[in-house]
């Protein structure tokens, strides 16, 4: 299938210091990524690259066919309407309905009401959130959140969603039950996700493939249950070892 995301020699800088460098890889459409890495490896400054909110100091970066590394911000304003985006503090506006707050894209675009208020609930429906259309957002559990976050992301019925440690602010059984929506939106759109989290347990429930970010380089990539199995970088054994997913056997045949 086509690839959803080329990124070819990515650099970005603070000063003299890389956030990322010289990072390459590819992601096929209706693909999920799981970036993992400790904090400070770069996964935030790699995603903010990816919606064009860093600009690199080299490299190119493709989406959906198109060169996103150039572009003034007036060309990203309607890039960034293919690229869905989930926070991990959901961002939602307090004075507004959850219909509002998904649907606010689409009216900051001019989209008319009827129009939009009619693909907000089509949303809803989708995150199993219709009832709570008229609802403010400080009477929603952090779970109810996150999938108003998620049918937000949507709502422009983007190619790509990025999804920036969507379920660190969340108890381990919420966490689930938005991956396992994440992985049903995946599979019923083709979308393609890119998950940034430090969370073994999250990029195992969800990531088709994987990469292991550590001082801003790639140091592992590859299909998600290959790394998890048969782990080749010393940091990826290590946050598995302490995730607890390392096999005993290979405990013993690695060296550390």
């Amino acid at each position: 299938m086509p690839n959803i995301i080329e990124v070819s020699n990515l650099t970005r800088k603070f000063g003299d210091t890389p956030a990322v460098e010289n990072i390459s890889f590819t992601l096929a459409r209706g693909d999920v990524l799981g970036v993992i890495g400790r904090s400070g490896a770069g996964k935030s400054t790699l995603l903010r690259c990816l919606n064009g909110l860093e600009r690199p100091d080299s490299g190119s970066i493709v989406i959906a066919g198109e060169t996103i590394t150039g572009r003034n911000e007036r060309q990203m304003r309607a890039i960034r309407q293919r690229i869905g985006m989930i926070f991990q503090h959901f961002n939602l506006l307090s004075a507004k309905t959850v219909l509002e707050n998904v649907t606010l894209p689409l009216k900051l675009a001019g989209v008319p009401r009827a129009q939009r208020d009619r693909r907000g609930l089509e949303l809803l429906d989708m995150v199993g959130l219709t009832e709570k259309a008229k609802t403010y957002p400080a009477r929603l559990s952090g779970g109810q959140k996150q999938r108003v976050g998620i049918a937000r992301a949507l709502a422009y019925d983007p190619v790509l969603l990025l999804c920036d440690e969507a379920t660190s602010a969340l108890d381990p059984e919420t966490t689930l039950s938005v991956l396992e929506l994440l992985r049903g939106i995946n599979r019923q759109l083709g979308l393609s996700i890119v998950l940034i989290t430090h969370e073994m347990n999250v990029a195992r429930q969800i990531a088709d493939q994987m990469i292991v970010l550590a001082n801003g380089r790639i140091i592992e990539h590859g299909p998600a249950q290959a790394i998890f199995k048969t782990p080749r970088s010393e940091e990826a054994r290590l946050m598995l070892r302490a995730a607890g997913f390392l096999p005993e056997e290979a405990d013993v045949r690695l060296p550390v």
